[in-house]
């Protein structure tokens, strides 16, 4: 018996009849979604530590869907899902495909008693066929905003693998990349500036004497248990170090306060002050974020994106977003996302022009 599926003639029918009753899944990956997707479909983005408890049935689906969950989780079993991919046309069996995001949904949501089906031909076949019910592109900021990174599902980021380190401390700049995430961009080695006083980058960055002369870096914050201070004794630079691998058990929320002290200290300095790890795209990242929440009142939604917009590379691991969340309740902010609450969206969206415009009171004068 093949997987249940609908054709693109069904699913064009049913969207000229308004699309009553239906939750239209896109399974593809986000950035793919972004440049173009069927109308009223959702971005599914799930990242790989969910999709391995998801497969080991620790999760319901229903909390791991990056989509309308809340919606979602109010429609009845007469309501039907419809999942679809770039180009899945039939599976011979009722086996989830191997590795498929879409296989692994579908069967999911029906052992939970959901009415569910995938596209025949996925994406591609639906566009050549019907263009007409498709958008391209999303437009997310006003043509004077600066070049939006637009919305990011969670699917983006680096997600380590449980009991290893995504970052090796012993091969600078040979983060790998994890089941389910994207290649890491090449991204210059310098280090990229976040505010007028704060730099965000990697373990090289760090040995650069022209670097750090450069942007007149005296701070330097190491967040890494075991690559070295390379300058420390000559009395030139300040340094700081928080001994944390970029491991899913690590508690680097603990080290937030005096990190964020750290920064301030070199900011009344009027000194720069670099803040990196191994390869600058989780560790440091989280610190510079949690920075930005506290300084600038801003949301971890806005925060994390804030940096994205600075370097697109960024990935903090899973457990690490989560102590961001933490930290921004115990700061009291608002936030349009939680990414460990079934009843919220698991996107983090640009942020608003408004918080940008705050920058402006944490200039270095």
């Amino acid at each position: 018996m093949a997987h249940p599926s609908r054709s693109a003639r069904w699913l064009q029918e049913t969207l000229e009849a308004g699309g009553s009753g239906l939750l239209l899944l896109d399974c593809r990956p986000h950035e793919r979604y972004q440049a173009a997707h069927i109308e009223a479909a959702v971005s599914v983005t799930i990242p790989s530590l969910m999709l391995r408890r998801l497969r080991r049935g620790n999760m319901s689906v229903r909390s791991v869907i990056a989509s309308d969950t809340e919606r979602f989780s109010r429609r009845g079993q007469a309501d039907t899902v419809l999942l679809y991919d770039e180009v899945t046309l039939d599976w011979p069996d009722n086996s989830p495909a191997a590795g498929s995001v879409l296989g692994l949904l579908l069967h999911k949501l029906r052992e939970d008693g959901c009415r569910a089906f995938y596209l025949r031909g996925g994406y591609s076949k639906f566009q050549r066929e019907y263009p007409d019910h498709c958008e391209v592109g999303l437009e997310i900021s006003s043509p004077s905003d600066p070049p939006p990174d637009s919305v990011l599902g969670l699917g983006g980021m680096r997600i380590s693998p449980e009991g290893s380190d995504g970052e090796s401390d012993r091969e600078p700049n040979s983060a790998t990349e994890s089941e389910g995430s994207p290649a890491i961009t090449n991204q210059s080695t310098f280090p990229v500036q976040i505010l007028p006083y704060l730099y965000l980058g990697c373990a090289k960055d760090s040995t650069n004497l022209d670097i750090l002369g450069k942007y007149n870096i005296k701070y330097i914050l190491n967040v890494t248990p075991n690559l070295p201070n390379t300058f420390e004794h000559n009395g030139e630079f300040k340094y700081k170090q928080i001994p944390i691998s970029d491991h899913w058990s690590q508690n680097l929320s603990q080290f937030f306060p005096e990190a964020i002290c750290f920064i301030d200290e070199a900011r009344s300095n009027k000194c720069g002050i670099l803040v990196h790890c191994l390869a600058g795209i989780s560790r440091s990242v989280t610190v510079t974020v949690a920075y930005l929440m506290q300084k600038l009142n801003l949301s971890l939604n806005d925060a994390y994106d804030f940096v994205k917009r600075k370097k697109s590379n960024i990935s903090p691991n899973f457990n690490f977003m989560g102590q961001l969340l933490d930290f921004e309740r115990t700061l009291g902010l608002k936030s349009p996302c939680d990414i460990r609450s079934p009843t919220n969206q698991l996107y983090f969206t640009t942020p608003t022009n408004n918080n940008l415009f705050q920058l402006d009171s944490l200039q270095l004068t």
